[in-house]
């Protein structure tokens, strides 16, 4: 018996019909599949193509910062060196220096008229696996400073710079520096301010015409010129000895605040953080970006009370025609301080900041 044959349209070669074409139905391939499968395809690409951008942007932003970085030779060998040692240690200088600030902002930051560059605060800087710990050099410490005799320990950084400060804290300490880093005073006003401050605790009222501060008891957010005058005030009984604590403690904090959340995930914060250090940080030729978010992480820790603190033992005092005034370490209990950092082991705890 014949079988009557329905006719195919034209635009219907499989025969389906007009309804499931619009419901997208059929021979995998057909008609019905290909629109919808095409549409569906597009998201996966949309986001392969969005990712390739964003790491695009985000290794080109690591490369833009790092090349921003002023860097200088200053970790070089020389005769007699203090052989690598366990651990990591930064020198972390605050100079003095008054490059980037015009008349006005010397006027209201205090900063006189001084050229060229100073250390205002040297800090040294260990992690390893017998744990964090930051210890403050103080300035007048009386050390001998190679080929230029003995004097205050900022002297080796006038005389020589950077490069025979490492060597004088090498040879003082037997403590081997991997990096440096030192930040001026345009610097270090930049950084503060594009974190939105930072809250510092003031125990009783520091008033200080030189360093153009009055600042009352009470926590307290601290931003650019009130931040730089807490740090660079010497208006206390026991003068630089009780500067460098605070020194400590505000960049402890600063590190803290810049690596928080408040500030890493927020682009307002976190670009103009990122561009102010990098512009204001000199390192040495061989350090990296990756160095520096790596010796704020330590210092955040030391902050967050995951780290110990310290200034050197001092022994005493004395004077001397060319170093004036100076402090003596006590050489007793700074070789117990410096043989735990020289071993990347936990430092006495009588020897902590209490």
């Amino acid at each position: 018996m014949a079988h009557s044959r329905q006719a195919v349209p034209p635009d219907d070669p499989y025969g389906y019909g007009d309804g499931d074409q619009l419901r997208g139905h059929g021979h995998p391939g057909g008609p019905g599949d290909g629109p919808v499968r095409r549409r569906r395809r597009r998201w996966p690409r949309v986001l392969g193509v969005l990712l390739v951008v964003l790491v695009l942007l985000v290794v080109g932003g690591y490369f833009y910062l790092d090349s921003r970085l002023e860097r200088e030779s200053v970790l070089a060998d020389y005769a007699g060196r203090v052989a690598d040692t366990p651990g990591t240690n930064w020198l972390i200088v605050g100079s003095d220096s008054r490059e980037g600030l015009d008349a006005k902002a010397r006027k209201e930051l205090g900063t006189g008229r001084a050229t060229g560059r100073r250390t205002d605060s040297m800090m040294l800087l260990h992690y390893g696996s017998g744990g964090t710990t930051l210890v403050s050099l103080p300035r007048d410490s009386y050390l001998p400073i190679p080929g230029h005799g003995s004097n205050k320990l900022n002297a080796a950084f006038s005389i020589g710079g950077p490069k025979l400060l490492v060597r004088t804290v090498e040879q003082a300490t037997h403590v081997h520096i991997d990096h440096y880093a030192e930040i001026g005073f345009s610097g270090f006003v930049g950084v503060v301010d594009s974190v939105g401050g930072v809250n510092i605790c003031v125990k009783q009222r520091m008033k200080d015409p030189k360093a153009k501060i009055d600042l009352q008891p009470g926590c307290q957010n601290l931003k650019g010129s009130d931040a730089l005058g807490y740090v660079r005030s010497r208006a206390y009984a026991r003068a630089d000895l009780e500067r460098v604590e605070k020194q400590r403690q505000f960049f402890g904090a600063l590190m803290k605040k810049a690596t928080g959340p408040s500030v890493l995930f927020n682009p307002f914060r976190s670009i103009p953080m990122a561009v102010h250090a990098t512009g204001n940080f000199r390192v040495d030729d061989g350090d990296h970006l990756y160095d520096l978010v790596r010796m704020m992480w330590a210092m955040r820790g030391v902050s967050g009370g995951d780290g110990a603190t310290a200034t050197v033992p001092i022994g005493g005092t004395g004077q001397s025609v060319a170093a004036g005034q100076y402090i003596t370490w006590d050489r007793a209990r700074a070789g117990r301080l410096f043989t735990a950092l020289a071993q990347d082991e936990p430092i006495p705890a009588d020897l902590k900041s209490k």
